[in-house]
């Protein structure tokens, strides 16, 4: 086969490390791609959101299967495109990615489908969004409607910042049309967790669990940002949990989509918190998420191509996932300044290691310099992954091979793993 894989960041690098052991695969090319990605794969130099530049080069190189990383092409209409041509695609149309595209639209699918979810409201006005804010105390959860990268949610802690955020968001425009719309909830308590599972449009195949860890400090403190690090398994996420989750919440959300004409191929990714009173969901996503993909990918045996395949043509009916029953730990190195205003253009140095089996450098914000040597080109340069018997050993390698990378102004969290 010919697979393109569309993005850059870590998920992506994982992707291609992943689907290059397959022997299915004869070419394997990315778009984008960088540095890390062009040791398994040919890179090409189109944008990921270049949704005509991308059908070109696929229908050019003849490319049985497209698998794409980020949500903004999905958003964008690249499955549409490609379909057009013929072209098979792991990821959902423009319709379908419309629940992550828009949180008023997720909300509505989950109150359609009966899917549980925290009290919410939706706004375009400045004062009955404040109001709705208050009559909670500020504590509230405000989130712009649209693609924000990730930076278009603020947890308040205070009434006060809770006003702040709504105001940024509808009267600055921080989050531009992003923000236009806003989503206010309630302020969930409990444990958080993550679900991905692949998907034909009607059958789900559920990948094993995981946990991000938002916050740019330890012990959660400091900005959200993109995801610091995660681990799979979540402990909470109990093969009982995970039932449930795929009976009340996945099959629903894709049964209610399908309904609605707007049938999902792809990767669906619930992001969940355990509260007290039972689980509760935060938000979808229309693709893998990113870190967790890559922890989860390590624990992944088996060839992922067939998977990938089977739902972007519509029968995962023979699909089944097997599992490492090791855990998987990755952490990411940022770089100085992220999330706020992230340096770039530092070199990195020890990407080579030499590091042991079970243990996996995915690169995410990088690229090459002119002689050659890798620089950071992003907020988060890349995730050190590892396997372990247990979860500590998992963490002790994934540090261990962390500590061999330098990077001036770097860091990361230490607590990565620590539930």
């Amino acid at each position: 086969m010919r697979i393109l894989i569309v993005g850059s960041g870590g998920r992506e690098h994982a992707l291609a490390w992943k689907i290059a052991q397959s022997p299915l695969v004869r070419d394997l090319w990315c778009a984008p791609g960088n540095p890390g990605m062009a040791r398994v794969a040919k890179l090409l130099p189109v944008r990921a959101d270049d949704v005509e530049a991308l059908a070109a080069e696929a229908r050019r190189l003849s490319v049985d299967l497209v698998v794409v990383g980020p949500e903004a092409p999905l958003v964008l209409g690249l499955a549409d495109r490609l379909a057009k041509d013929g072209i098979a695609v792991f990821g959902p149309s423009a319709a379908a990615a419309e629940i992550e595209g828009s949180k008023a639209f997720a909300k509505d699918v989950m109150l359609a489908a009966g899917i549980p979810t925290a009290a919410h409201g939706t706004f375009r006005e400045l004062d009955p969004a404040i109001a709705f804010a208050r009559a909670r105390f500020g504590r509230v959860v405000v989130k712009a409607d649209g693609l924000a990268a990730g930076k278009g949610v603020v947890v308040a802690g205070s009434l006060d910042e809770a006003e702040r955020a709504i105001r940024d968001m509808l009267v600055g425009h921080v989050h531009g049309a992003a923000g236009a719309t806003v989503v206010i909830e309630e302020r969930l308590e409990g444990r958080e967790a993550s679900v991905i599972a692949l998907t034909d449009g009607e059958r789900v195949r559920l990948l094993p669990s995981a946990q991000d860890h938002k916050r740019v400090g330890d012990a959660d403190t400091g900005p959200n940002t993109g995801g610091m690090g995660a681990f799979s398994p979540a402990p909470q996420v109990t093969p009982e949990v995970a039932r449930e989750v795929e009976e009340r919440v996945l099959l629903p959300a894709i049964r209610e989509l399908a309904r609605r004409g707007r049938p999902f191929r792809g990767a669906l990714y619930a992001g969940l918190m355990l509260t007290p009173e039972g689980l509760r969901v935060l938000e979808f996503n229309a693709r893998l998420g990113d870190p967790e993909t890559q922890p989860i990918l390590m624990r992944l045996r088996g060839d992922l191509v067939p998977a990938l395949l089977a739902a972007a043509r519509g029968d995962l009916s023979r699909v089944s996932v097997d599992v490492d029953p090791r855990p998987a730990v990755g952490i990411v190195l940022a770089a100085e300044g992220y999330p706020a205003r992230p340096v770039m253009g530092d070199v990195l140095a020890g990407l080579d290691g030499p590091f042991e089996e079970g243990v996996q450098v995915f690169h995410a914000g990088t690229g090459l310099a002119p002689d050659g040597g890798v620089v950071s080109t992003g907020g988060r340069v890349l995730t050190a992954c590892a396997l372990g018997d247990d979860l500590a050993a998992a963490r002790t390698r994934a540090y261990a091979a962390l500590a061999r990378i330098r990077l001036r102004g770097g860091h990361y969290r230490r607590d990565i793993g620590v539930h």
